[in-house]
């Protein structure tokens, strides 16, 4: 999470400034917007969006070419980009983000919670292989546990080069041994038993499914009994959250702050739905970690961030792999898309902005997985806030072109350090718009967002807990002003709680079972033509056929709408 501009202006040079990528000879063409001025964006403009639930990645460059879909997001395969930038009906995108992808173990059981394993197996990986193999120069081998593009990258860390020599001897060293080419670890007779790798299946994920195999020939050859478990993605996230697995591969889309660290590797953090996926505790780590979380300003969060990572890479609950570009299509008769060296058009901006040549018609944008669920309090994959953050708003939002913190929701704020009992706290101040209607045409006031951080901390809904943790005390002044004032001080708080999206008060209120609540199965009690999703973002849902689409129609009362 940053906060200071020049800073931001940094990031923003450390990515791709060309307009043309070059790779396995052929040149492609990258639409790249510079000065983008989101202060003149006003909209939506389109009137339907379709998010359309296309699985197969065949299926979905046909559907694109055919002219079924108008955008697809996150090309992988370099064949898929080269035959795509010859398509004179298309425009390509490309952008350096916040991507990782890595291999994680279950440290809460044997044989992954020995160290020496973790380290063996990063060593037997071979990593600028498999990167280069797959990708083709569109990504670049992950060495530690934040993507290059951060800020807070630890880059002078370097991983351990592929060497599965030292990473046997690594083993023998620590007293493991071998039997019929399989390791049989310290201290006991029989070889380790046969484990395996959850992955998402090829026809969801082609790339993924590839990496695990590739991956598992290295573990195999290293000694492990390990096979590959395709799943579907719904599945996977499912058997993560309740730790009912070995190891697996996953990618996570990262934000602008190395708040991942902490959600990640906190021992905290290791509940059932939690981001403490593999389940590390460490003391040594732990400290580590809360200096970074609790990091009164940027020099110590620099500090604190490099310590985390080094410690990281001592102790492996993970294995980094890959970062990659993103690289997106759209149909060259949508005009007005936001692009930059630091984003795709498939952003929020651009759905503000676009509109077609000619007359309005629908725009349909690829959904390559089923919505696990829209319940926005337990909806934890891409696919899910593709739909629900087009619906629920944030105080703040980002720049698309230099991250810097933009006013939403809220159209002023502060962040104050203050004496409070014994030592200092952070208080945050947020000045509403007075403009805001929700979806349901009652206006939007401070209660909304104070009724929002106290629901999440009070029921310590998981995957929004690490934001509200350290909440103190929530003030409301009028209907548009709001003060939350923090246990401790922090860099991160204002994004933390500005990040937050926030629910209607009289929703909440009346809210018991958040954990399996279903608010697209439920009629608003006076809008009939509503479900009870209901947000104050641009766009409304309408409609989800399972294996079809997910439908929203535009808000008319969007405050960025022309009234």
């Amino acid at each position: 999470m940053i906060f200071e501009r020049e800073r931001d202006h940094m990031l923003a040079k450390r990515f791709l400034r060309s307009v043309v990528f070059a790779t396995c000879g052929i040149a492609i063409f990258v639409a790249a917007a510079c000065g983008v001025d989101v202060d003149a964006i006003r909209g939506p403009k389109i009137e339907e969006l379709y998010l359309v639930i296309i699985r197969d990645p065949d299926a979905q460059l046909l559907a694109l070419e055919k002219g079924q879909i108008d955008l697809l997001s996150d090309i992988t395969r370099p064949v898929d980009i080269e035959r795509l930038a010859s398509n004179e009906e298309l425009s390509l995108s490309l952008a350096q983000g916040f991507h990782a992808f890595f291999l994680g173990f279950n440290i809460r059981k044997a044989p992954w919670d020995r160290v020496e394993l973790r380290r063996a197996i990063w060593q037997a990986i071979p990593r600028n292989q498999l990167v280069r193999d797959i990708f083709s120069g569109y990504s670049a081998p992950l060495s530690t546990f934040l993507p290059p593009a951060s800020p807070y990258c630890a880059e002078d860390l370097e991983a351990p080069p592929y060497d599965l020599g030292s990473a046997r001897r690594t083993l023998q060293e620590a007293g493991w041994r071998y039997s019929n080419g399989f390791l049989v670890p310290p201290g006991e007779d029989l070889p380790l038993k046969p484990m395996k790798i959850l992955s998402p299946t090829a026809q969801v994920a082609p790339t993924t499914a590839e990496l695990a195999q590739r991956i598992t020939a290295s573990l195999r050859e290293l000694g492990l009994p390990m096979d590959v478990e395709p799943v579907d993605f719904s599945t996977l996230i499912a058997r993560l959250d309740e730790h009912a697995f070995d190891s697996y591969v996953l990618a996570w889309q990262l934000s602008r702050d190395p708040d991942s660290l902490y959600a990640f590797f906190h021992s905290s953090m290791d509940v059932k739905g939690g981001y403490n996926i593999c389940g590390i505790h460490d003391d040594e780590l732990d400290a580590a970690l809360e200096a970074l979380r609790w990091a009164p300003d940027e020099e110590d969060a620099r500090l604190a961030a490099r310590r985390a990572q080094k410690l990281l890479s001592e102790k492996v609950p993970m294995v980094p792999i890959y970062s990659r570009y993103f690289v997106t299509a759209l149909r060259k008769e949508w005009k007005g898309a936001v692009t930059t060296r630091i984003a795709t058009a498939d952003n929020v901006w651009s759905l503000l902005a676009m509109e077609p040549e000619g007359k309005m018609r629908p725009f349909y944008w690829c959904l390559p997985e089923e919505p696990r669920n829209l319940n926005p309090f337990t909806a934890s994959s891409a696919y899910d806030w593709q739909v629900l953050g087009l619906i629920y708003d944030t105080l703040l939002t980002a720049d698309p072109e230099t991250l810097e913190d933009l006013p939403w929701l809220a159209r002023d704020w502060k962040v104050e350090t203050v004496s409070s009992g014994d030592g200092q706290v952070t208080r945050l101040s947020f000045i509403l718009r007075d403009d805001v209607l929700w979806q349901d045409g009652e206006p939007f006031t401070a209660k909304d967002v104070a009724a929002t951080i106290s629901f999440l901390k009070e029921h310590r809904v998981p995957r929004f807990w690490d934001a509200v943790s350290d909440v103190e005390a929530v003030t409301v002044k009028g209907n548009h002003e709001i003060t939350i004032t923090m246990k401790n001080t922090s860099y991160w708080h204002l994004h933390q709680i500005g990040g937050l999206p926030i629910l209607p008060a009289w929703q909440l209120a009346s809210l018991e079972s958040w954990q399996i609540w279903q608010p697209i199965r439920m009629i608003h009690p006076q809008k009939r033509n509503l479900t009870m999703l209901v947000g104050t973002g641009p766009f409304v849902f309408s409609e989800y056929r399972q294996g079809e689409y997910v439908r929203l129609v535009r808000n008319d009362l969007f405050w960025l709408m022309s009234r």
